[in-house]
């Protein structure tokens, strides 16, 4: 069955191209063509999976990413766009973004980071573990919450596999291609600079000071680990 795809890009021709391979693939699609109409849109029909172009007019993608996430929408986001630095692709990473795909891309790219993406997001709805507790960091799968102590941590869908991986295995140092490898499997399209953004996502909301993290550690050289709060 296919799955509820939201496309927003103010370019008509490049969305109905989007729209049209997607459903090739099975996918029911809806297509607008303002930030704001993605807004109501995620809001309102809950898709599986928005793919958000950047330059948009009214609202623009980077908005759009940071407001459904301060709403607490966890739809995954797949973002367009034509800037093509480090840190414009960090910069959406940072906002929520869980994969970051430049013009001009091939189709069959685009396809290939869609098809990860909704596997991604299927793994996770179907996992039925138990909380994972490291130190006073509690990991639950099943309701996809993180929480420090008594305060509830807000993450994004991929955030929360990284941290989910390490929680598994706590102490343990994993390198950025384990982290890859462990979290989003080897079909992933996410290189290892972005692992070390999604790391220093995770420290700013759960860390006391992110500067001197104490529950996930960098060790130099290797990767990092997750450990439990010294008393």
């Amino acid at each position: 069955m296919g799955a509820q795809v939201l496309v927003a890009d103010d370019d008509s021709k490049q969305a109905e191209l989007v729209r049209l391979y997607l459903e090739r693939e099975g996918h029911q699609v809806t297509v607008v063509h303002d930030g704001r109409a993605a807004l109501e849109h995620a809001r309102a029909g809950r898709p599986d999976l928005l793919v958000l172009d950047v330059m948009m007019p009214k609202v623009d993608g980077l908005d759009v990413c940071r407001v459904l996430r301060a709403e607490d929408n966890r739809v995954p986001v797949l973002m367009l766009t034509a800037r093509s630095t480090e840190d414009d692709l960090l910069l959406g990473l940072d906002l929520g973004a869980d994969d970051y795909l430049t013009k001009p891309y091939s189709p069959r790219e685009l396809m290939a980071r869609v098809r990860a993406l909704l596997r991604r997001a299927s793994k996770l709805s179907r996992d039925g573990e138990r909380p994972l507790l490291v130190g006073d960091l509690t990991v639950d799968p099943v309701r996809h919450e993180v929480r420090v102590g008594d305060r509830q941590v807000e993450c994004t869908p991929s955030e929360f596999q990284v941290l989910l991986a390490m929680a598994a295995q706590p102490e343990r140092v994993f390198t950025r291609r384990q982290l890859l490898e462990q979290a989003y499997g080897l079909d992933g399209f996410i290189t290892e600079r972005t692992v070390d953004a999604r790391v220093m996502n995770l420290r700013k909301k759960i860390e006391p000071d992110p500067r001197n993290p104490i529950y996930l550690t960098t060790v130099y050289g290797v990767g990092y680990k997750l450990s439990a709060r010294p008393a």
